[in-house]
This record gives structure tokens, sequence and C-alpha cells, in this order.
């Protein structure tokens, strides 16, 4: 049986957004869809898989224990729910009762964001109670510690391009503030590149998104102290059930995280590199002016930032990108300052090519 677009009525997509859930996230290497095709050719006893995958990451990560879930925002629910339950079997069954009141989640208040769902909404799902320390633009270590109080469950912090990123304490001054309360501290680093700073910072829990940065099929991953990921990993027989990944995305994830330890990703230099003809072939576009940046998380990843000065905006131009077929999907989050961005790790040079074309039918565009 062929797959192809057509089949089933779709465009092609070129995508210079990133790592995005929209677009289906990243693509996956031929060792990876081998390991996917074993894992959806054979069974397993998946308690047992779970277990034994978690067992090899963690030794490759050099942490207590893993537990890979079906994605970066499952983590984060079943995490919550994880510390509130502390392993209790009525818990697991009743996650919403009245019988426990430790439900507080204490997180920056810059870091409660829209990342495709609101994060209060996967800490809702845990059973969690969202507390916002500090203000929009700024927390101190000392804004979390004065929001703890005898119900709070632990502290969690969104390391994200999506959040408030200046007049922000640190994970490690987010850890300490924690630990001196006994508490642990949770970090979503979904889109993230490190696998390892994270835990080395104090943190007790770490998300990773599985098809982001490490580039595997959808999955996420918790990692951490080994008596939580348990916790966590209770959480199949709990809100995990409604969650649940299978086992050739098990298998594939993790041939995506030892591939991922051994070659890393694109370099910024690399990144920087392919967009220098890019950046000159769209300067020659009257109504574009276009310059490199750094991701403004800090990441080592570099962008094509195009400025519309020409009749139409940069949300018209957008919206024309996005019409034709192949659909061109860039980031966005600077439209309604005239700026669209280009992400090119996931784009080849006939992609490219193909994206100063349009640019230029449209420009020309009446």
């Amino acid at each position: 049986m062929t797959i192809s677009y057509d089949k089933f009525d779709l465009k092609q997509v070129i995508n210079a957004s990133g790592r995005m859930t929209i677009l289906g996230v990243s693509k996956v290497s031929e060792s990876v869809m081998a390991a996917q095709r074993f894992g959806g050719e054979h069974f397993f006893e998946m308690s047992e898989l779970a277990v034994q995958t978690g067992k090899y990451l963690a030794n490759l990560l050099k942490v207590e224990d893993t537990q890979i879930v079906s994605s970066a925002s499952a983590g984060i629910a079943q995490s919550v729910a994880a510390i509130i339950g502390k392993g209790d079997m009525y818990h697991v069954y009743h996650p919403y009762t009245n019988r426990l009141k430790k439900r507080e989640i204490v997180l920056p208040k810059g870091h409660n964001v829209d990342y495709g769902t609101p994060v209060e909404t996967m800490v809702d799902l845990g059973g969690g109670q969202l507390i916002e320390a500090g203000y929009a633009n700024m927390c101190a270590p000392e804004h979390i510690e004065m929001m703890i109080t005898d119900n709070t469950a632990a502290v969690l912090y969104i390391k994200s391009h999506h959040t408030v990123q200046k007049s922000m304490l640190t994970v490690k001054e987010a850890a300490e503030v924690a630990h001196r309360h006994q508490l642990p501290l949770i970090v979503d680093a979904a889109a993230e590149e490190d696998l390892f700073q994270y835990i080395e910072a104090g943190a007790d829990l770490v998300i990773y998104s599985g098809a982001k940065a490490i580039e595997g099929p959808s999955a996420g991953l918790v990692i951490g102290k080994s008596e939580y990921v348990k916790w966590v990993r209770l959480q199949s027989k709990g809100i995990g059930r409604a969650m649940k990944i299978g086992k050739d995305n098990i298998l594939g994830f993790t041939q995506a995280v030892e591939d991922y330890l051994t070659n890393g990703s694109e370099s910024g230099d690399s990144m920087k590199e392919r967009l220098a003809p890019f950046v000159e072939a769209v300067n020659q576009l009257a109504g574009l002016q276009t310059t490199v940046v750094q991701d403004g998380a800090g990441r080592d990843i570099y962008r094509a930032s195009l400025k519309v000065t020409g009749k139409k905006t940069a949300k018209q131009v957008i919206e024309e990108l996005k019409a034709a077929d192949p659909a061109i999907y860039t980031r966005e989050y600077q439209a309604n300052n005239g700026i669209i961005e280009f992400d090119i790790r996931s784009v080849n040079q006939a992609e490219m090519d193909a994206i100063v074309q349009r640019l230029k039918e449209i420009m020309e565009e009446e």
C-alpha cells in the first residue's frame, strides 16, 4: 500500500517554524524507524518494557531512573499526580480525592504560558492547584518562597522560549528554595537540548519531549529521583492510562535518545552557514529585510529574522505562505511587530530555495 499526500488529499508542508506539535514536530531517522518496526512486530510484557527501557536510559543519562510517557504534557500531568499521591494506590484510583489536601504547585507567574495548551491545564489534569509566584515580568527566589504553605506539594519550573526570560530565577535557585522546604522541583524542559544540566542544577524530576530536540517519535521522558519516577510509573494505572504510549514508540524513542547522545544536534555555526545564502537571497527582494538572530531563550539555535517593510503586513505574508502547496509554516510570535522568523533545522536546501521563490511571488503580487 502506497502512502502519499494525495491519498488523503493533504498539502505538503515545509516546516520553517521549528519542532512544532501542530506540524508533527520532527522527522525520525532510519535507525529510529527500525526500532519502531521491531516494536510493532513483537510482543512484550509492557510493565517490564517500561522498567527496562527506563533503566537503560537512566544509565545513559546518569540519573537514578527514567520513565517514557506519551508526551511532555503527559509528563507534567503525571509528575504532578505522582508527587501529590506519593505512591498511594487509593490516590491512583481517585486522583482528585478530597482526602489529600497537599496539592499546591508553585510556579513563576511568567511560566504559566500557553504552549499549545496552558501549563495550568496540565497541572489541573494532574490534580494540582496552581499557585503563581512573582509577577509577569519577574520572579525571584523570595517570590517562590513566600507562596509556599503547608499545602504545597512541589515547585514547578518551565524552561522554554515561550516563558518570560528576563528577571527570572534560575533552575538552581528554584531547587535551593524547594529543597529548603523539603519539596521536589519539577522542571519541564520539553524542547531543551541538554539532557543533563537540569538534574545537575538540582531538579528532582525533569521532563523532555521525545520528538523535539531528540527527534524521536511522539513520546515524552521523565527523568530523576528513583522514588519519584516510580510514582510516575504507577500513574499508568491511573490518569496515565489515558495517556499510554505504544511499544513501537517506546523502543523508537529509546533508540532516538541513544542516537542523540552519540550524534548531537545541528550546531549553531552550521545553521548560520546554511542561513547565509538564504538571507542574501531574501534581501534582494523589495520590502523584506533579513538578519540572522539567536534563539530568544539562549539555545544554540539561529534563525532568519525577516522584517516586512513593503505594502503587505507580516501577517498577510504569513497567511499567503501557508495558503500555497506546499504550505510554508514560519514562526509567527513577532508578527505584530512586522517580523517573521524562519527556523531551518528541518528545512533542506531545495525547500529553502522554494521559500525564497514563494516570498518573491508574494512580494511582487499587488
